[in-house]
């Protein structure tokens, strides 16, 4: 099987980012939150704040849509264009995409692409809090192998070495550099 980070490997940008960008043009009740959103964005940023912590925070905005898959639907009708084209030339049925982006936002695009098994952050969709760790570096090797116990990565494909641990157990790592594939050299 092959694995995938999903964010900068498999889409051009990062969905969360363009998902809360989409969110501030659409639903003007996200507006209000602005202050509050740009103390979250300080604290992360002097690190005061824990990244889980801030992207709690940060979707807290989700409280102020009321149809949020109808948003979500929307949004991968505009967006499902960043998706890059190596994706279908090594697309296989039983690719697994794992990610830090929420399950609920990166699901419904990776039913699109074909892809059965998603594995991100457990967010509420209606609360933006999560139930479960961020699903990011070691987390995401503990979230693969308590569904694939015994299972080889033959191509791992990632943008980020923070991705270092899911590409230790693959056969062979690939670093995705905005169009170009290269050899993983972590």
């Amino acid at each position: 099987m092959n694995v995938y980070d999903f964010d900068n490997t498999i889409l051009r940008g990062d969905s969360t980012a363009r998902f809360c960008a989409y969110c501030l043009r659409h639903y003007p009740a996200v507006w209000v939150d602005l202050p509050g959103q740009a103390l979250n964005a300080l604290l992360f940023g002097l690190k005061l704040r824990k990244k889980q912590a801030f992207k709690e925070r940060l979707l807290s905005f989700l409280r102020r849509i009321d149809d949020v898959d109808g948003a979500v639907e929307r949004f991968w009708a505009e967006n499902f264009c960043r998706v890059k084209p190596f994706y279908a030339g090594t697309h296989r049925p039983d690719d697994v995409v794992i990610s830090a982006s929420p399950e609920f936002l990166i699901a419904p695009a990776c039913a699109r692409l074909g892809v059965a098994c998603v594995m991100g952050s457990p967010v509420d969709k209606r609360t933006g809090a999560f139930h479960g760790l961020n699903c990011h570096g070691e987390e995401k090797v503990r979230r693969f192998r308590a569904a694939f116990p015994d299972a080889q990565i033959d191509d791992f494909y990632s943008d980020s070495h923070s991705d270092d641990p899911l590409a230790r157990i693959a056969r062979r790592a690939i670093l995705v550099r905005g169009e170009r594939l290269e050899p993983w050299n972590g």
